[in-house]
């Protein structure tokens, strides 16, 4: 790699880690409701959506409360978002008039949506509505990330208290997610991007003429739609001219603020952050980039400061920092030793005499490799699925890496809340294989992980990787989900594998090599987008709730310290291992064995 390419990534790392102190103390402030001088401002804002809801903010819940307002309020946005596709036109700000969404894409889209996954079977641009863009799916974005991350406040809650019966309220939890945390940056991030480029306005798309007409051959009808045939079976064509093209506009900084800061994914427009006028600068893409990682990273010290030891909150950090480094390393080489098909063809892959090339099929020339590869390990690391490049053109290990962190649960920073709440999921996990090997009752932070702990634990590791794996197997044998793959062999049982484990992981990027706006697709990844979201949190809650129970257990001699490298190095080790057992036949079938075949072994 070129020394640029390192002093890109080296920027990228150094300005994520030295904001992610200050914002991590923010947040733990407002979680506490010791609010910083400078947003008590905004308090009354939040008052008044209590008195309009009923809540009572002193009111605190029980972990069964608390998962039953979770799944009602996402209930509530499932009914809304469902039912605003499905009366798109007749809706106002409309202004390309398009009508309903058919009820299996509106279907998909809403459990997508609702979950935080983002995943996207229709064109945006050709599709949505400016008001169901901006209500429907831009509101969801704020809602689904405020979710998440009331979640893993319950969660550091169960840890820190001791003797409790609540861990916190839901209601209180998302607003102030929504209200200080979520709002403010995307407000900031929005403006940046506007003065970049990124559209933000309601205008009706634009006509405009192209320099040279571009002419094509496009198959000729008959009068009830079929393609004519000559005498001898051949098709009929007719030339046609282009001479305008149509530009699509509309309010996109504003969503693309809160899919990158929320780690929601969907774009405006179908190209995503490839496209210019979601992501037009390489400062833009930079900072695109930046605010997927900035929440999940600050998080870390957040639940260091509300246990009470920042270092517990530094070593998941470190832990998450470490398998990044690792899963970049292997993207980037990958992706810039180029396409050994195009090198036996003769074929140059170098970029200049001192700039070296690789593989840059499916790259905006924008971006380049270092920063397409970075992107792929950013947006994968964590639950997010924005994309500046295609991910079903990178090289089979360059696409090995995307697809095994979602497997991994993308706990490498993760989505918002969702990402450190299954990472200290694996720390619990961590420290009962700690105990098992020295015959003692494993602990954490002074709490004692029993069985129900380890059931629960072990139920948000083991759901994922259940409807992944069988998902897929259906896919693959049922004619409904063979019919829509158009690459054979490995490859396309990789880009079935990536659209089950994009669902479940709550990711929403795709390898796209297969036709998934289909009944069949639309509805198994809807379902399994729903059940990988919230037959995690159930789980996560319940712990919450048995921790939060417990006594505090003092330090003794023989108390593991979950702060130092050792166990930095055995959290990694954990993450890792369990994502093999799990996860290597099928990336076996799929991204190695095409590897293999790329390479000629046998």
């Amino acid at each position: 790699m070129s020394a640029n390419g390192l002093l890109q990534i080296a920027l990228f790392l150094g300005v994520l880690l030295a904001l992610t102190k200050p914002l991590g103390w923010y947040m733990a402030r407002v979680y506490e409701g010791k609010l910083p001088a400078f947003v008590r401002w905004m308090a009354p804002a939040e008052n008044l959506f209590y008195r309009l809801c009923g809540v009572n903010r002193e009111e605190e819940m029980r972990w069964t409360r608390y998962a039953f307002a979770v799944l009602w309020f996402s209930l509530l946005g499932v009914l809304a978002v469902y039912a605003m596709q499905r009366l798109q036109g007749l809706l106002p700000l409309n202004p390309q008039h398009f009508g309903a969404i058919s009820p299996d894409s509106s279907f998909n889209t809403t459990l997508s949506f609702v979950t935080n996954t983002n995943w996207q079977g229709y064109v945006g641009e050709s599709t949505m509505s400016y008001l169901t863009q901006m209500v429907a799916l831009a509101v969801q974005n704020f809602f689904s990330a405020a979710s998440g991350m009331a979640v893993l406040v319950a969660l550091i809650r169960g840890l820190a208290r001791h003797s409790a019966e609540t861990i916190g309220n839901f209601w209180v939890d998302m607003t102030r997610s929504i209200v200080y945390i979520l709002l403010p940056l995307s407000v900031l991030l929005a403006l940046v991007l506007v003065s970049q480029g990124v559209v933000q306005n309601f205008s009706e798309y634009k006509s405009v003429p192209l320099v040279d007409g571009v002419s094509y051959d496009q198959p000729k009808l008959d009068a009830a739609g079929n393609p004519m045939k000559d005498a001898t079976g051949n098709p009929v064509t007719e030339k046609m001219t282009v001479k305008e093209q149509t530009i699509a506009l509309g309010p996109v900084a504003s969503q693309e603020a809160i899919k990158e800061l929320g780690t929601n994914g969907g774009g405006f427009f179908n190209a995503n952050s490839a496209h210019p006028f979601e992501n037009p600068t390489p400062l833009t893409n930079f900072l695109e980039m930046l605010a997927i990682f900035l929440i999940p990273a600050a998080l870390c010290y957040t639940f260091g400061s509300m246990v009470g030891d920042t270092r517990q909150g530094w070593a998941i950090l470190a832990a998450m920092t470490v398998l990044f480094a690792g899963f970049l390393a292997v993207a980037e080489i990958s992706e810039q030793q180029g396409n050994p098909a195009f090198a036996a063809l003769g074929v140059d892959q170098t970029a200049s005499a001192t700039q070296p090339g690789g593989n840059m099929e499916g790259k905006e020339t924008r971006f380049g490799i270092v920063n397409s590869a970075l992107f792929a390990t950013v947006t994968t690391a964590a639950s997010c699925g924005a994309v500046n490049s295609m991910h079903d053109s990178f090289m089979p290990l360059g696409g090995l890496v995307p697809l095994a962190q979602i497997q991994l649960g993308e706990v490498v920073f993760g989505g918002v809340g969702s990402g450190l709440y299954v990472m200290l999921i694996y720390a619990v996990i961590a420290v009962f294989i700690a105990g098992l090997m020295i015959g003692r009752t494993p602990e954490y932070l002074g709490k004692k992980i029993e069985v129900f702990d380890i059931k629960m634990a072990s139920l948000v590791i083991l759901i994922p990787p259940l409807i992944i794996l069988g998902g897929t197997a259906l896919a693959v044998m049922l004619d409904a989900g063979k019919s829509s793959i158009f690459n054979p062999g490995a490859h396309g049982f990789s880009e079935v594998l990536y659209a089950f484990t994009s669902a479940v992981g709550n990711n929403g990027s795709a390898f796209a090599g297969i036709s998934a706006n289909t009944p069949f697709y639309n509805t198994a990844l809807g379902f399994s987008a729903w059940f990988g979201r919230f037959w995690l949190m159930i789980p996560v809650l319940a712990l919450a709730g048995s921790l939060a129970a417990k006594k505090r257990i003092p330090e003794g001699a023989g108390t593991m310290h979950t702060h130092t490298p050792i166990f930095v190095g055995l959290l990694i080790g954990t993450v890792i291992l369990v994502g093999a057992l799990t996860f290597v036949p099928a990336l076996g079938l799929g991204p190695i064995v095409e590897h293999l075949t790329m390479i000629g072994a046998h």
